[in-house]
């Protein structure tokens, strides 16, 4: 009888500290969280950075919010995500929000995610040396992508036609890779020149297998779904505040962020060329966390237009889209209030 009496206390303590345990783990995890799934481009630079910050550190739920991340390759099954209803905010250039925006209103700009680089490079040894040289030449660059909306506007603006006076061709970053090899190249292959967007163009300059004939900004964003925002009321703006937060955590600690991304990212990049890649955008040496600016001036509202024009001229859209009226900053003011 004894024996059954100390089975059941001994029972009963186990119970109580199996409660106690659990009560205590509970109380460990915030609760009342809003769940946001994140869409991210897993090889692309700085915002690689940001998003692992958001991951490694409690920046999003310290301000309600429980992130679930999402990576994608590129910007084209990030919008097919997206229209899936796959993802809530996602990350991604100026051309791929214009593209999902005007697929599905229900997608709006919140704010600026970053300024990234595109690049239009010739062989360092190349007797190449001005865009009007290029005349008669051979430039590879993606098709569709905002390198190619750079380079061409560079050749116009050098008193080139396109269509014309250059042989422009279709390339990809990384068939791009496959021949920029050598520092002593004059060209590759049959290729005069090409244009690309960070970071593979800043690894290519890091390593000094390019000389860059011209550099150009592109506008990044953050987009988030209307009807996520319907549910979620507050979710915009406690995200935009983690976000600011990210960008303050990055500027003080570089190295631990680019490490995280690389790891995750499985790139073979070094530090020097993250820098290259990273220098565009003053948010990442911004003196202050006051200084971390996510809106838009009036030179990237004329860039991202042009983004828009880019794609109509090159029956990607059907019709024109004015980016302007599809972002909503009034969440961002709430956010730095």
């Amino acid at each position: 009888m004894k024996k059954i009496i100390v089975l059941v206390a001994v029972i009963a303590i186990a119970v109580i500290a199996i409660a106690y345990t659990s009560k205590n783990d509970v109380s460990e995890t915030p609760k009342n969280l809003t769940s946001i799934r994140i869409g991210w481009q897993t090889p692309w630079a700085t915002q690689g950075q940001l998003t692992q910050i958001l991951k490694h550190t409690d920046l999003l739920e310290k301000n309600g919010l429980q992130g679930e991340f999402k990576g994608f390759e590129y910007g084209g099954p990030l919008n097919e995500a997206a229209l899936a209803g796959e993802v809530d905010v996602l990350f991604t250039a100026d051309q791929p929000a214009a593209i999902l925006m005007s697929k599905n209103n229900d997608w709006k700009v919140i704010g600026r995610l970053m300024y990234n680089r595109v690049s239009l490079y010739v062989p360092p040894q190349s007797p190449i040396q001005t865009i009007a040289e290029l005349k008669g030449k051979t430039v590879a660059m993606p098709f569709g992508a905002a390198a190619q909306r750079m380079a061409l506007k560079a050749e116009q603006d050098a008193g080139l036609d396109p269509k014309k006076d250059v042989n422009n061709i279709n390339l990809g970053m990384l068939e791009q890779t496959d021949l920029v090899k050598d520092a002593a190249a004059t060209k590759w292959d049959t290729i005069d020149a090409m244009a690309g967007f960070d970071p593979i163009p800043a690894v290519f300059e890091e390593k000094g297998l390019v000389r860059n004939l011209a550099t150009g900004k592109i506008v990044s964003l953050i987009v988030m779904n209307g009807k996520y925002i319907e549910q979620h009321p507050e979710a915009p703006v406690q995200f935009l505040k983690a976000f600011r937060g990210a960008y303050d955590h990055y500027r003080l600690n570089t190295e631990q962020a680019n490490a995280w991304f690389v790891e995750e990212a499985k790139v073979n990049i070094t530090p020097g060329a993250l820098a290259i890649a990273s220098a565009i955008e003053p948010n990442v040496s911004a003196a202050s966390a006051d200084d971390i600016f996510i809106d838009f001036t009036d030179e990237d509202y004329a860039i991202m237009q042009e983004a828009s024009d880019f794609l109509l001229n090159q029956g990607i859209l059907k019709s024109s889209f004015v980016m302007k009226d599809h972002i909503d900053l009034n969440y961002l003011a709430k956010a730095l209030k």
